[in-house]
């Protein structure tokens, strides 16, 4: 009996959008919400992390849980002339990562500098996140050229991305581990 893992229908290249309809595995649709899914399993570096604390986690799941639900937004083809919303995005959404990242912010003492990635490990992971998460924005505006989708989402990763900076140096704080400051002149 086949494993139901596989199909055997994406063999030539191809795979299906939420709807059935067929596009090329390196369609721009497809490298955006494969980028999500990258982002988020990187995010799973982050919360397996036994350093990393249960509040962080909490918010981590819930980033990947939206995730999941842009991913799915973004496999469906949009109907041309509808705008739909993107499931389950809405400004508080937004709101609730700008809270975050003022809470870290409050904690970690500032800097007036260019900060490299790196420091401990889950600082590292959360650059990591960082720059993966900045490639799903890229990558979301790329489909926004040629299909409509909801603006609340390059706004949401935008934010993300400032979150996961913060998150990192936060890590780094609370690690103990100074921060890697960029020097032009070495």
């Amino acid at each position: 009996m086949k494993s139901a893992l596989y199909t055997r229908t994406g063999d030539a290249g191809t795979t299906s959008l939420v709807g059935g309809t067929r596009v090329k595995k390196n369609s721009v649709r497809l490298e955006a919400y494969g980028t999500l899914d990258e982002f988020s399993s990187f995010l799973g570096c982050v919360l397996s992390d036994p350093g990393c604390d249960s509040e962080i986690k909490g918010q981590l799941l819930e980033i990947q849980n939206m995730l999941f639900n842009l991913g799915g937004y973004l496999a469906s083809e949009v109907e041309e002339g509808t705008q739909p919303p993107a499931w389950g995005l809405t400004d508080d959404s937004i709101s609730r990562i700008e809270g975050w990242v003022d809470a870290l912010d409050e904690q970690t003492p500032k800097v007036n500098a260019f900060v490299l990635p790196g420091g401990c490990m889950l600082a590292a992971k959360a650059h990591v996140c960082r720059t993966v998460c900045r490639r799903a924005e890229r990558r979301i505006l790329d489909l926004a050229d040629s299909a409509y989708v909801d603006p609340r989402l390059l706004t949401y990763f935008n934010r993300l991305s400032d979150y996961l900076f913060i998150l990192a140096r936060y890590f780094n704080f609370t690690a103990g581990v100074e921060e890697i400051i960029w020097k032009k002149d070495l």
